[in-house]
């Protein structure tokens, strides 16, 4: 079936009420927040301000010293955070999306006690234009707290790859709520290609010599679809696999690199045992994607196959956050032991 394959022992401690459910769930968080998380674009909004007033800002793209710059000018009638003193004290965001992890965030100096700051500040990316033709720019104005509680006063987004590069001169913008794409990050990330089958203990009969002693998910990673390209070479992608909350090097594995293709066929199985019947409605499949370079890996997007409770053994886990369709493919596995289940899921931030 493929030319890869992983086999390893995953154990379930069936009994969770126990104290040793507290480092286990302290490692699942942190694991959680490693395996793919990209912060969202509001992480740290304290306020409950309604978007309002304008920005003004250019956008030029220096061909010699392959650099995008974002000229923010000023900004209007921004909403006053503090009513009781009658101030805002803001400050301008950008990222580059959806890999904001990556591009990093630029802002500006903070103006304080002003709804109408004056900046005149260039925002520089070191970027090759091909690669920022496939970003979004994400703008957004805060309110500066001095106890880190920031407050979103509003942001505009621009799909870069229909900008007016002959465009610099500086222009109004009207500041607007939240982004629903982004808060909720529902942005394309690629498509999934793979099969699950769930083989109960037992169930292969007693003549069988491969009959598993305890149940087995197998998981085949076939191929992925459409991957964002961060780089003009292409992507060097490769899949991890962990089965929340084991979060143990006994629960990790993960496929081999495919290098320049945004469309890498890894044709990878992997096998978990241990599992019984009942574990199945609180282990969760996490499978996310990868950019490998020398210094670092770039998340690229991933899918979490489980019931989305949000309970993991009744103890409550931000990872337990299926989708429908991905809850729904988790839930034909349960229902047709030593099936082969085959679906395309699209890869989404976790």
């Amino acid at each position: 079936e493929s030319d890869t394959a992983s086999e390893i022992s995953f154990q379930f401690n069936k009994h969770k009420k126990t104290p040793s459910i507290g480092s286990h769930s302290s490692d699942m968080a942190s694991v959680s927040s490693v395996s793919g998380s990209v912060l969202s674009v509001y992480s740290g909004d304290f306020g409950s301000v309604d978007a309002q007033g304008t920005v003004e800002f250019a956008l030029d793209y220096d061909e010699k010293n392959r650099e995008f710059q974002v000229h923010v000018s000023q900004c209007k009638d921004l909403a006053v955070v503090d009513e009781k003193k009658g101030r805002s004290d803001p400050y301008v965001k950008t990222y580059l999306l959806p890999d904001k992890a990556r591009m990093g965030k630029r802002k500006t100096s903070v103006k304080k006690r002003t709804v109408n700051p004056i900046y005149n500040e260039v925002l520089q990316y070191k970027i090759e234009k091909m690669v920022l033709l496939i970003q979004k720019l994400n703008l957004s104005v805060w309110h500066n707290d001095p106890l880190g509680r920031n407050s979103f006063l509003g942001e505009i987004e621009i799909d870069l790859a229909s900008w007016d590069w002959s465009n610099r001169k500086l222009n109004w913008y009207p500041l607007k709520p939240r982004s629903l794409s982004a808060v909720n990050g529902v942005d394309h990330r690629g498509v999934m290609n793979l099969s699950i089958k769930y083989v109960p203990p037992g169930s292969l009969g007693k003549m069988c010599p491969k009959n598993p002693p305890s149940g087995e998910v197998h998981i085949w990673v076939k191929d992925v679809k459409d991957l964002l390209q961060l780089r003009p070479s292409g992507v060097d992608s490769f899949v991890k696999c962990y089965v929340l909350p084991d979060t143990s090097k006994k629960s990790y594995q993960k496929t081999r690199v495919i290098k320049r293709d945004t469309n890498p066929v890894f044709n990878h199985t992997i096998v978990y045992d241990g599992f019984h019947t009942e574990d199945l409605k609180d282990a969760c499949v996490e499978l996310t994607v990868w950019d490998h370079e020398k210094l670092t890996n770039h998340f690229l997007g991933g899918i979490r196959l489980g019931l989305g409770t949000g309970l993991s053994y009744g103890i409550s886990v931000d990872w337990m956050d299926s989708t429908q369709e991905e809850v729904a493919f988790w839930q034909e596995m349960m229902s047709a032991a030593n099936e082969w289940i085959e679906g395309l899921l699209p890869l989404r931030s976790l």
